[in-house]
């Protein structure tokens, strides 16, 4: 066989199983008119947006989060938009309240087709301000939450034939981002009992989707936390998710994640920016780790002992953000329910 010709046999069997790959996902497809769907971190941010995409394709909406005033915010805003919203007051990092929202999503409903885990910190900052605590924090919102959650949604998915459980990790749960190590900690844990129970949970028609976003315009720096010297943090943070180059409409992105709850996907990359990164980090992890320790130098250094306190985005300001640099990460947050 010529090389030509062992070319076009490569290329055919590509194409064909393109072809196969994509028939299986429409046939994974369901139609989610009705469909009770369960979002922590539901009242602001990515979690509103994907309540917004699910409610526009006929799904009945939960809300689960920790503060009663920005949920019932975010459900005047679903019910504007004819969306059905029930809202229900919870912390998941607590393992009883996280299998009570299960339980009473489920008692008000009757059913729980889709759990989508997107509760979330994000504590900024070198390494030498952060503390047991921060990362203690971080597992328990990003692994031990959406854990809770899974343990008590799944015996009800499996005596009902199926569901879709969606975890919201993050470019930061795939590589190493400096000055974010209890974040990236905490996702990476998640990202690795994702893809574990996506293969042990297929059997029973329960399909697990693995979200990696890279940056997203949702408005959710303001309401980050800053350690170090914080004001410069938060404008580099608040910057950079500002940026149309490498982060994405909030709205577009929520849709790729509903999209790939719908079809059942194994993973989803959000933004290709957060792609390539992936892919330099696996294919050349040497380099891709001096180009991180280049970034780290271009990031504010540590401080003295006033850096351990921890501040809020809009406790962060400075003449750099807000600023016209990060307009759009502004209307952002006014959009989405992530004004104080």
């Amino acid at each position: 066989m010529t090389r030509t010709q062992s070319a076009v046999a490569l290329g055919g069997l590509f194409v064909g199983a393109s072809l196969v790959a994509r028939e299986m996902r429409s046939r994974r497809a369901i139609d989610l008119e009705d469909r009770v769907v369960l979002i922590t971190g539901g009242s602001r941010g990515l979690g509103l947006l994907m309540a917004r995409e699910f409610g526009r394709l006929g799904a009945r909406v939960i809300l689960a989060a920790r503060d009663e005033a920005e949920l019932q915010r975010a459900q005047h805003d679903l019910r504007s938009q004819e969306i059905s919203a029930t809202i229900l007051v919870a912390d998941i990092a607590t393992e009883s309240q996280a299998h009570g929202v299960v339980a009473e999503a489920i008692d008000r409903h009757g059913r729980l087709d889709v759990l989508v885990n997107n509760a979330g910190v994000i504590t900024v900052g070198p390494v030498d301000h952060m503390t047991v605590a921060d990362f203690e924090e971080a597992m328990a919102t990003h692994f031990w939450g959406p854990l809770h959650t899974m343990f008590a949604a799944i015996p009800h998915m499996r005596r009902s034939g199926g569901g879709r459980i969606v975890n919201i990790s993050s470019i930061g749960g795939r590589i190493g981002v400096p000055h974010l190590a209890a974040y990236c900690a905490s996702k990476f844990a998640l990202t690795g009992v994702s893809t574990a129970l996506r293969a042990e949970l297929a059997h029973d028609n329960i399909l697990v989707t693995t979200v990696c976003p890279g940056l997203m315009r949702t408005g959710s720096p303001f309401n980050a936390w800053f350690k170090g010297r914080h004001r410069a943090e938060f404008a580099w943070f608040a910057i950079a998710d500002s940026l149309p180059v490498i982060s994405i409409d909030g709205r577009r992105a929520a849709a790729q994640i509903v999209d790939a709850a719908r079809h059942g996907d194994c993973e989803l990359v959000v933004t290709w920016p957060a792609r390539l990164a992936i892919a330099a980090a696996a294919l050349a992890p040497g380099t891709f780790a001096r180009a991180m320790q280049l970034v780290n130098r271009a990031l504010p250094s540590p401080t003295g002992a006033l850096g351990n306190e921890t501040h809020s985005g809009w406790h962060s300001r400075s003449s750099w953000a807000p600023s016209l640099l990060t307009r759009p990460t502004e209307r952002s947050a006014a959009e989405n329910n992530e004004l104080p």
